[in-house]
């Protein structure tokens, strides 16, 4: 049995990401005073008592609201409420009972399965007055519990672990840790829904929408993924809302863990200045990438496609290691090509080459009597060895270090890729002085 669910829901602005944050012991969540912050679920990993559980945080759950996101908000706690195991519904104990809580107390007591009703923001532990009104709900007994100091979360902890599903183990998924990233509205929320074949993040036309990272494992032919789909990445200087701010912290701590990063492209727009940031955010941090020309469909002419893919491989030269899909995440071409594009990826990012087969490859160098010289010194290369993986660095033992110029690194870097699959990942490469 794979790690029980246990889905936050309530009213917007009650304190639910905090009270996440709290028992996940983490600050994944977005906290924000303003409402509708939390707009998709986001998942995080808890654990009490030797227990493990996977909280679902949720968007607040309106039946009358003017938000545009509203109904699709709506939607998704629902959703989070019948995947999970148990639900904590949390109410606000210092406004009191409100004609919202009774609305989302009717849809939760069709629910068959346990649900606790968690009175948040009671901050003195020896008051228990603002709960008892709360017993109207027809849910059973209220807790109180501050997500803010943490009182009460011990007791009703307790009773959440004993209610969930007997013989739940923790069970560590191994699979590729893949970023979807791009700027805002370029079409990632829609590829995640596509690859993982469920409405999972909510899919509109406003930029911005998608505010919190999202982790699904999801397997096709024997290539198991982690897929994160992130907020959209706009430089920081373009970041006005705090909202949008701490989207953009979640979106490189996503690019920070994974292994491959999708960099998805408008391909009605073509690479803009932004694609081109967004992809060295992810070639600095070392992820090896794949780059997806979404909405390809969308695309006119022969003429045209032949000109962004043009246009792709001079913009995003310096990540030229990055194979180039043509996608549409709309109708699904040319998505299946992806999960084989992010094994071969993973696989060339952790690579290891023996030492032995990397200075067959330096003799062919020397023997071709390609080096670099400066007045009367020239560069002599001993040999070569791998130091590190994921990405590949290999360095170099040679008796001029700084005689090394871009041109000849480059040089070394695409015999590298020649000789052995590099295809997908960045590659390091250093040079040190032989001793």
């Amino acid at each position: 049995m794979g790690v029980p669910l246990v889905a936050v829901v309530g009213r917007p602005n009650v304190g639910k990401s905090t009270f996440v944050n709290r028992i996940a012991q983490r600050h994944d969540a977005i906290v924000h005073e303003q409402s509708g912050v939390t707009r998709d679920r986001s998942y995080h990993r808890a654990d009490w008592n030797g227990v493990d559980f996977m909280l679902v945080d949720t968007g607040g759950i309106e039946l009358a609201t003017d938000d545009a996101f509203g109904p699709s908000i709506r939607a998704q706690a629902v959703r989070a409420a019948e995947e999970a195991d148990a639900v904590i519904f949390l109410v606000d104990g210092k406004t009191g009972l409100a004609p919202g809580d009774e609305d989302v107390a009717q849809l939760l007591r069709r629910a068959d399965k346990p649900v606790f009703l968690v009175v948040n923001k009671v901050d003195d532990p020896g008051s228990d007055l603002a709960v008892h009104e709360f017993w109207a709900l027809g849910l059973g007994e209220p807790w109180p519990v501050s997500a803010l100091h943490g009182h009460g979360t011990g007791d009703l902890l307790d009773a959440l672990v004993a209610a969930l599903p007997r013989g739940a183990e923790a069970v560590d998924v191994d699979a590729i840790d893949v970023a979807i990233i791009g700027r805002p509205n370029a079409g990632k929320s829609s590829l995640f829904n596509r690859l993982i074949g469920a409405e999972r993040s909510i899919v509109s036309d406003v930029p911005g929408t998608t505010r919190d990272a999202i982790d699904t494992v999801v397997e096709r032919d024997g290539v198991r993924l982690r897929l994160v789909d992130t907020a959209g990445l706009r430089r920081k200087s373009q970041i006005d809302d705090s909202v949008e701010y701490f989207g953009f912290v979640r979106a490189m701590r996503a690019i920070d863990r994974a292994q491959v990063a999708l960099l998805v492209v408008d391909s009605t727009l073509g690479v803009t200045d932004q694609d081109q940031r967004v992809a060295r955010f992810a070639e600095e941090r070392g992820c090896a990438m794949a780059v997806l020309l979404n909405k390809w469909d969308a695309v006119g002419g022969p003429e045209r496609k032949e000109e962004v893919v043009r246009q792709a491989g001079e913009k995003l030269g310096f990540v030229s290691y990055a194979p180039v899909l043509r996608v549409s995440a709309k109708t699904g071409a040319g998505t299946d090509r992806v999960f084989e594009a992010v094994r071969m990826a993973s696989e060339s990012h952790s690579r290891h080459v023996p030492t032995s087969q990397l200075n067959r490859l330096l003799m062919d160098i020397k023997a071709t009597g390609h080096t670099v010289s400066k007045g009367r010194r020239h560069l002599k290369m001993a040999y070569v060895t791998q130091t590190r993986t994921s990405p590949p660095e290999f360095t170099f033992f040679v008796n001029h270090p700084d005689l090394v110029e871009p041109s000849f690194e480059r040089y070394l870097e695409n015999r590298l890729r020649e000789t052995f699959d590099l295809t997908g990942t960045p590659v390091r490469l250093a040079f040190r002085k032989k001793a």
